[in-house]
Formats: C-alpha cells, sequence, structure tokens
C-alpha cells in the first residue's frame, strides 16, 4: 500500500531525540532518521530538520556541511536548522548554506507541528499547478519572486491577526488573499469586499450590520460583513479607499474584535480576520494625512508585498498557458515561442489583469492555431498607433462630437 504521507528527514547525532520527534509528528508526516550525512537514505524528502553539531568538534558544525549538500541535491527543499548554540555567525551560516529557518533548542511539540503546517502549505500551494484549475486557487509563475510568494503566503498559516497585502492594481492581491485563506480548514467562510465601492454612508451598515428601525428604510435586522465571516476571512480590498471618518470603527474592530450594529446596543464577539488590500502605500498615505498611522501600524503586523508583473517577467509563459487553456474547448490555440517574448517586452501596467486580457483578445483575433509575434504586436501595439494617429490628424474645426465619434468608431473596427 503506498504511502501518502509527507517526507520528514531529521539529522541528528542523538537516537533519543529521533524517537521523541517521531513521536511528536503530525500524522500525515513520516519520519526518516540519521546520525550523519553518509547514513542519510537517497529518497526525496518535502522537509528537513538539521542538527548543527553532529560531532564533538563545536568548532566546525557538520550540519552546515549536511544543509549544503541537501540544498545542492534539491534546491526546493524546506531545511530547518535546529541547535542549542545560538551564536550570530552560525545561525548565519546555515542560512547561507540553503536553510530556510534556524530554531533553538529544545524544541516544544507545538513548535515543531507550526512549523511542519507551514511546510505543508507552501507543498500544497508548490503542487496547485498540476491540480484542476477548478480545485483551488493558484499562484500562477515558476520564476524566483513567485517561488518566494509562494513561501511568504505558507508562512501565514495558522496566523490569526490582520494581513495586509500591497501590490499594483491587477497584480493578484485577491488570489494572494484567497490563497492565505484557502490553506487554513476549507469550511472557513470567506467574503470579499472591495472598499471602494461603498458609499461612505453606508460602511459601517454593511461590515457591521444594523437593527429594525436604525435609520430610514432599515425595515428589518441586517447581520454585517465582519458577522457573517465569523470563524474565517474578511478581505478589504482598496483599503484606501475608506474615509478617515470610518478607518477609526475598524480600528476598533481589529483591537477588540467585537462590533455593535448600527442602532443596536448589543455588543457581539466575532472571530474574524480581516485581510486588507492596497494598491497604493499606505505609509505615504499616513504622511499625507490621508490613512490613520495607528490602523497601518494595526493592519501591517503580518505583511505581503506582491511584485509588479514586470519584476517577474519569466512568470509570462506560464500564464499564457494557463489563460488559453481557459479559453478550450471553445478555442484550441497555442503560443509560440516568438509570441512569448514579444509578451515580455512590453512593461504591464495593467498587470496580470492585463495580460489576461490581451491572451483573450489574442484567442479571438489570431487566425492560426498558433499565436505569433505578429499577432501580439497587433493587440499590443494597435491601440498606441491609433492614438498616435489620432492626434496628428485631428481638426479641432470639426468639433469635439464629430471627432469622438469618428475615433470610437475607429476603436469599434
Amino acid at each position: 500500500m503506498k504511502d501518502n504521507r509527507l517526507k520528514l528527514l531529521l539529522v541528528e547525532d542523538d537516537d533519543l531525540v529521533i524517537q521523541s520527534f517521531r513521536m511528536s509528528l503530525p500524522d500525515n508526516w513520516a519520519l526518516t532518521g540519521a546520525n550523519s550525512l553518509s547514513e542519510i537514505p537517497t529518497q526525496n524528502y518535502d522537509a528537513a530538520f538539521v542538527d548543527m553539531h553532529l560531532t564533538g568538534n563545536l568548532k566546525s558544525p557538520e550540519g552546515l556541511k549536511v544543509i549544503k549538500t541537501l540544498s545542492e541535491r534539491d534546491p526546493h527543499l524546506e531545511i530547518v536548522a535546529i541547535s542549542g548554540d545560538l551564536n550570530r555567525d552560525l545561525m548565519e551560516g546555515c542560512l547561507k548554506s540553503g536553510a530556510s529557518r534556524f530554531l533553538a533548542k529544545p524544541l516544544t511539540r507545538e513548535e515543531i507541528h507550526l512549523i511542519l503546517e507551514k511546510i505543508e502549505a507552501l507543498h500544497l500551494l508548490r503542487g496547485a499547478s498540476q491540480r484542476s484549475k477548478h480545485q483551488t486557487t493558484q499562484w500562477i509563475g515558476s520564476s524566483l519572486l513567485s517561488n518566494e510568494m509562494r513561501k511568504h503566503i505558507a508562512t501565514l498559516k495558522g496566523e490569526r491577526g490582520p494581513i495586509l497585502i500591497e501590490a499594483e492594481s491587477g497584480a493578484g492581491k485577491e488570489v494572494a488573499a484567497r490563497l492565505i485563506h484557502e490553506q487554513e480548514s476549507h469550511d472557513r467562510p470567506f467574503i470579499s469586499i472591495n472598499v471602494a465601492a461603498i458609499p461612505e454612508n453606508i460602511f459601517e451598515s454593511e461590515i457591521f450590520g444594523h437593527v429594525r428601525g436604525a435609520f430610514t428604510g432599515a425595515d428589518q435586522n441586517k447581520m454585517g460583513l465582519a458577522e457573517a465571516a465569523h470563524g474565517g476571512d474578511l478581505f478589504l480590498d482598496e483599503v484606501e479607499a475608506l474615509p478617515l471618518s470610518q478607518q477609526a470603527k475598524l480600528l476598533r474592530f481589529l483591537e477588540n474584535g467585537e462590533i455593535r450594529r448600527v442602532g443596536g446596543k448589543d455588543v457581539i464577539k466575532v472571530n474574524t480576520r480581516i485581510i486588507a488590500a492596497s494598491n497604493q502605500s499606505l505609509q505615504k498615505m499616513v504622511k499625507e494625512e490621508k490613512f490613520r498611522e495607528d490602523l497601518l501600524w494595526r493592519l501591517s503586523g503580518k505583511k505581503l508585498l506582491i511584485p509588479p508583473l514586470r519584476e517577474r517577467k519569466d512568470d509570462i509563459k506560464d500564464l499564457c498557458h494557463f489563460f488559453i487553456e481557459l479559453e478550450r474547448p471553445r478555442r484550441n490555440k497555442s503560443f509560440a515561442e516568438d509570441a512569448i517574448e514579444e509578451l515580455k517586452t512590453y512593461s504591464w501596467p495593467g498587470n496580470v489583469r492585463e495580460l489576461k486580457r490581451v491572451c483573450e483578445q489574442l484567442g479571438l483575433i489570431s487566425p492560426l492555431p498558433i499565436i505569433m509575434a505578429e499577432d501580439v504586436k497587433k493587440v499590443l501595439l494597435g491601440s498606441s498607433t491609433m492614438v498616435a494617429e489620432a492626434i496628428e490628424s485631428v481638426e479641432l474645426e470639426r468639433g469635439l462630437s464629430t471627432l469622438l465619434g469618428e475615433y470610437e468608431a475607429r476603436l469599434i473596427k
């Protein structure tokens, strides 16, 4: 019978520690113990814990060599260095050799479980691209920055405080928020709302609810989104659009987890994690006195920065293949390599959202089953060319209405 458990390697010279680890492991992990580098069985592992001092030579920790060797064998292996020696040079040497983190001995059962939960989350994120797109949210891309994104998302597993995501528009803030949410238990609610779309005068009612008769039109009690997300996550997109008058109310909720419906007297305690996202620098907005500093500090205890697409162009190929697959079986098309290279020359101010739109256009206009570089040039350069031509040929005496009508006709054509 096949063993589907995740595989953990523990390199430790004390057999009692190995046995203790084995007894502490979650049921979905299988442990392989080794006392030295030469005793490590040749197989693939999902994670490795490596003790630094495997011999009596404290000046030359053998664990550094083990970490370096394991990292060279498998660059994606999550390696955790463990030691009772908290020498700074040793800790920095572990990270340089390939370890992702350093833990101080003795380790508690809870600490082992927490680290393995985060490693398991990363393992699932990496494997998501091999599963059906209908099964889970995916972070598409194999660039170094995307791999770092997956690692950062995985470290947020099990964290209960507010999380702040900062990125340009279209870079993938909601995808990241859903990934953060989905790596917890699957029966937790996830509610997403765009703050910029909520009028200021009804924000409090939407988030915290209201009681019957609280204001004109409140003909029944209404549960707010913070209460509806109890036990799960409330995603506040474009939180930078929240008016100053409402920021204090959000801050109060973040501090005590209590809500009071508009017009109500009873205080309701809810267990809802806030995931906020912004396409602007909230630090800059604080300096401009457009965002409360205390709210920023409360939101940004756990912060995720998503790089724009122009900084991770190695992801473009994976993203294009993913988006074009979404069009099947209606359109059976694929990308030529020169088309991908042409897409990489563009700066992508609209990020992944813009790339998705371009892929949809290419699938529509390409006359061949294979999308060529020429097709890409038409889509990417067509709009700017029309704008330039329109500016050069403007005859103002013909009137704005006439010129707009003709320009719109050209765009539609």
